[in-house]
């Protein structure tokens, strides 16, 4: 049986779980062994999992990516590959469309692809106006065979039915969510259900911490790098470590009755939500893979369900709109973004 995979709009499907390459921009981690990244992936599209989320800001994927689809053609063509069109905040006041154009064909020219599969837009502050016009622009060059999709990334309620009210056509949002983040069910899902907008989902095991390794362990002094205090902040946000270490036991238990990792379960619980079409995760290497293929097999029951959700009633937020609190530029959670690094070449999610 092969990888589950849905349509997200008609002739185009992807593999619902994605391999997300965040993991392999420079400056996030030990130095990129190119051949072992490339490895990595011809393992994953050979197991199924063929759609690859990107960005024009994780310095240096786009290329690697570009690198395996040469070096694999036959496995490239089985490949989709969405990234992220991210304008530095520096450039949002008085963006034009060439400002757009110029990141669509750089993309266009690291991946080595004609027509991008996906376009995914984000947007960094919404006290600026011209995300509308920019998903236009977009739109304009999805006709002229740039791009086939358009998707958008951290909307939230009111301006992502801006756009919509607009005439913008969306296939899918990309959204983070978890059994510890569920801002997208404060209106967002409810929103895409109504127009047919596909949510693809990051943070699904929020940098590591929906695993088994830090089952019963204290929490730890300092976070180790910059996903892990992101993380951590939605920990602090959901309740603290102990409603987190909580969650982790219910996850286990569902578990080890299914004989697979919390890690698996925390993606099959995302998978299932109403209106979710992918779980992204983050995969440096394919050291992972064997277990995150039981996913495909994994069915979570009633008692599965109401154990987490016991769990997550419990959760003191992350409150407000999806990625709201991560536009507070001086705050604790905004202060981990990185707004101005897509032309200076300092990558970051």
């Amino acid at each position: 049986m092969g990888l589950e995979r849905i349509e997200l709009t008609p002739g185009y499907s992807v593999s619902r779980l994605t391999k997300g390459n965040w993991q392999l921009a420079e400056r996030h981690g030990p130095r990129v062994e190119r051949a072992i990244a490339i490895e990595g992936m011809r393992r994953f599209v050979e197991a199924g999992i063929t759609n690859f989320d990107c960005a024009d800001h994780y310095v240096g994927v786009e290329e690697l990516i570009g690198e395996f689809r040469r070096t694999y053609p036959s496995l490239a063509r089985q490949l989709t590959v969405q990234t992220k069109l991210v304008p530095d905040r520096n450039v949002l006041r008085g963006i034009k469309r060439g400002d757009i154009e110029l990141i669509v064909d750089r993309a266009r020219s690291r991946l080595g692809q004609d027509t991008l599969d996906m376009v995914q837009f984000h947007w960094w502050d919404w006290s600026i106006p011209g995300h509308v016009d920019s998903l236009l622009w977009l739109a304009d060059m999805q006709r002229e065979g740039k791009l086939r999709q358009i998707g958008v990334t951290n909307y939230d309620c009111v301006h992502l039915k801006e756009a919509l009210d607009a005439g913008a056509v969306i296939s899918s949002h990309q959204v983070q969510y978890s059994p510890l983040d569920l801002r997208p069910e404060h209106g967002v899902v409810n929103l895409c259900l109504r127009h047919a907008i596909h949510l693809q989902c990051y943070g699904t095991v929020a940098g590591g911490f929906l695993g088994n390794k830090w089952l019963g362990l204290p929490e730890p002094a300092a976070p180790a790098d910059r996903s892990q205090a992101k993380y951590r902040l939605i920990i602090e946000e959901f309740g603290g470590w102990a409603l987190y270490q909580q969650l982790l036991a219910a996850l286990d238990g569902v578990a080890r009755r299914h004989a697979v990792s919390v890690t698996a379960v925390a993606l099959r619980w995302v998978l299932d939500r109403p209106g979710v079409a992918t779980a992204i995760v983050g995969a440096r290497t394919d050291a992972h893979l064997a277990d995150l293929l039981t996913v495909q097999t994994l069915v979570l029951d009633d008692a599965d369900r109401a154990a987490i959700s016991a769990v997550t009633a419990l959760a003191k937020g992350p409150a407000g709109d999806c990625y709201s609190v991560e536009r507070v530029l001086d705050g604790a959670h905004g202060s981990l973004n990185w707004m101005n690094q897509n032309l200076k070449g300092v990558g970051s999610r």
